[in-house]
């Protein structure tokens, strides 16, 4: 077992740049993709569905829906919604607002790939649109699924077995973990915690420039250079 980093993550909807910065200094990379949905009342709104863009200068909410079912769904068994046309009026939004972004040209054909991307399952969704949007952007880590691993446990136990799982002893925490995580509990297992310690910086037009939007903003005014 050696000391490559691993990270571990809900499989979101094109997430914001901190999710990729984990992925850049990650070995492995694990989407967490057999636990509970985290919904948030009747929408079902979670980071794993939805995501802020700029529109008309201000952060906005973009969505993929979803169906929504009673009790609990792991969020690999959560269906796309595609009895609406919500991928032509995405298309449509972001176009229309990012129109005049400076790598809307070459960026826009890809987005529309992933939009279009023919599956019905939030999971393989979203994973796909990740790993190409890290393959774009340059970086290179080993993707493994949580529901291909034989681990099991809660909390701070589940993310210190899918460590090991791995073949690595080092977990990198995001910058919000502090609060919730138990560290000692990876200690007593024998993993080793680092932490993110991402920092937003200003890309593309700084005038323009909003923190926490999706990668989608981050593409479009700057390109595919990390």
């Amino acid at each position: 077992m050696g000391d490559r980093i691993c990270a571990i993550h809900q499989p979101n909807f094109f997430p914001w740049m901190g999710y990729f910065d984990k992925i850049k200094h990650a070995d492995v990379f694990v989407f967490l993709d057999a636990v509970a949905y985290p919904k948030s009342g009747s929408s079902m709104g979670s980071w794993v569905n939805r995501v802020q863009i700029d529109i008309q200068g201000n952060p906005a909410w973009i969505r993929c829906p979803v169906r929504r079912k009673s009790g609990v769904q792991l969020i690999n068994d959560v269906r796309i919604d595609d009895d609406r046309a919500w991928r032509e009026k995405l298309l449509k939004t972001i176009s229309l607002n990012y129109k005049r972004a400076s790598k809307f040209d070459s960026v826009m054909p890809l987005i529309i790939e992933l939009i279009e991307y023919p599956s019905d399952r939030l999971v393989e969704f979203n994973i796909n649109a990740i790993k190409t949007i890290s393959t774009c952007l340059g970086l290179r880590c080993q993707f493994v699924r949580q529901s291909e691993l034989s681990v099991t446990g809660n909390a701070t136990g589940l993310l210190a077995s899918i460590t090991k799982a791995v073949g690595s002893r080092v977990y990198l925490a995001g910058g919000g973990a502090a609060g919730y995580q138990d560290d000692d509990l990876f200690a007593a297992r024998d993993v080793d915690v680092r932490y993110q310690n991402f920092v937003p910086r200003p890309y593309g037009e700084i005038s323009r420039w909003i923190e926490g939007l999706s990668v989608i903003d981050f593409m479009m005014r700057q390109g595919t250079t990390e």
